[in-house]
């Protein structure tokens, strides 16, 4: 089977900073797919490259086999490529309900088969009219009880689910989550995932996700891709790649590890 995505030979620099360094990587279609490395080490990059916010230097970027190198971040959204941020993108002065709303009015005016100014419409990809799809999404989410409550007030776990919400009303194809349990609490940092990635895998969708908590690595992503200065120090199984001497050394281990082993050997 062709991959859904695949990156080949992307290359990025700003200045004398090698960002992205020849990288290969094919995507597996119904995947979840997990980024790992040390910040600066190239996973932004990589994703910003593939939503179209960045432009590779030399390479290409192909979906469904479609390049879509030249595409601009909107362009690649209508082609069933989502993402969310590690800060949420929310209006925080509108309600979560309102937001919803509106991520899903972006949704009816696209579509070539509803008209905009003859609501209400059954929303594309959705079972019901724009109302009903945001209750069926604040349920999905476990949102309903937030329902009325102002973005700018949410608990940060509250805001990521939004987000992520937000960026599921598009029914894509492919989602990227940028740090999705940053800033929540240990103890609701797997609440906050299950939540997540039991309404994305229902709906088949391929997942990309970048992480820094190895416990979330491990736990939810099939393939993990290591990054390290600008190039990918290894990927496959998760729990292969985890266990891997260079990563243990270069990623998961940090600089504090590098370290003290450089220190060893000069005392050596």
């Amino acid at each position: 089977m062709a991959p859904i995505l695949e990156a080949r030979a992307l290359s990025k620099r700003f200045g004398a900073v090698v960002a992205a360094a020849n990288i290969n990587a094919a995507i597996e279609d119904d995947s979840v797919v997990g980024l790992i490395g040390a910040n600066g080490a190239g996973k932004t990059t990589f994703v910003n490259m593939i939503t179209g916010y960045l432009k590779p230097d030399f390479g290409t970027v192909a979906f469904e086999g479609r390049d879509i190198t030249a595409l601009l971040p909107r362009e690649v959204t209508r082609i069933g490529i989502c993402r969310s941020f590690q800060i949420p993108q929310l209006y925080d002065s509108l309600t979560v309900r309102e937001n919803l709303g509106i991520a899903l009015g972006i949704v009816l005016r696209n579509s070539r088969t509803f008209a905009w100014a003859r609501l209400p419409k059954r929303v594309p990809g959705h079972a019901g009219t724009l109302p009903e799809a945001a209750a069926t999404m604040l349920e999905r989410f476990g949102l309903t009880d937030h329902g009325d409550r102002l973005a700018g007030v949410l608990p940060e776990g509250i805001r990521k689910l939004l987000d992520i919400a937000m960026a599921l009303v598009v029914k894509p194809k492919m989602l990227l989550l940028d740090e999705p349990t940053s800033g929540i609490s240990s103890d609701e940092k797997f609440d906050i995932m299950d939540r997540v990635m039991n309404a994305v895998r229902a709906d088949g969708v391929t997942v990309l996700f970048i992480e820094h908590d190895m416990d979330i690595v491990s736990r939810y992503a099939q393939r993990v891709m290591a990054f390290y200065e600008g190039r990918i120090l290894a990927d496959g199984v998760a729990a292969t790649v985890l266990a891997d001497e260079e990563v243990r050394r270069y990623v998961i281990g940090g600089p504090q590890v590098r370290l003290a082993e450089e220190a060893g050997n000069a005392n050596a």
